[in-house]
């Protein structure tokens, strides 16, 4: 009974079996990276989406606020700027767009002047500036520790600030 040796020799015959396994082995060192890039292009999609979100429901509520802060209809004095009025209409609209997540949200509404009227004497100009800050909960294994805001990146929430201003709606009169 002889050994028949192929045409190679043995040594192609080892050649051929750890190619196998290399290709596994490769697969596994590239799959972990393919899939955080995955991963991570997806949380960015979810970000994106959230951002869009927040700036628009803040230019709603800057929308409100500025309609409501100024002097109810027929009131002569048009310096009147109601800060305390157009937050608590912000708070409820902000209440019916996030129900459930209103709690987390913080609002921060401030009124700047920004000139005399030249026009007409005595009528000043305000913006009503809405500061709108939302925590997003990152979905995404990897990406979301790497994206999360710090100190406490373990739980996985990355913030969106935005700010709006909107002109305060005064009649004018003379």
């Amino acid at each position: 009974m002889a050994i028949q040796v192929p045409p190679g020799g043995l040594r192609g015959l080892t050649l051929g079996a750890g190619r196998r396994a290399q290709t596994t082995v490769e697969l596994l060192l590239v799959l972990p990276i393919f899939s955080l890039m995955i991963f991570l292009c997806m949380e960015l999609g979810n970000i994106a989406h959230q951002v869009i979100l927040v700036n628009h429901s803040a230019y709603e509520l800057a929308r409100i606020g500025s309609l409501v802060a100024g002097p109810k209809g027929g009131e002569l004095d048009s310096a009147t700027v109601s800060e305390s009025r157009a937050e608590t209409k912000m708070q409820d609209a902000l209440r019916q767009m996030f129900p459930s997540y209103y709690a987390k949200i913080t609002l921060d509404v401030s009124k700047e002047f920004t000139m005399d009227d030249p026009q007409a004497t005595g009528h000043q100009n305000f913006d009503l500036i809405v500061r709108m800050t939302y925590p997003v909960e990152l979905l995404f294994p990897v990406s979301n520790y790497i994206l999360a805001d710090g100190p406490n990146k373990q739980n996985h929430i990355m913030k969106i600030s935005v700010s709006m201003r909107m002109p305060i709606e005064k009649p004018m009169f003379r």
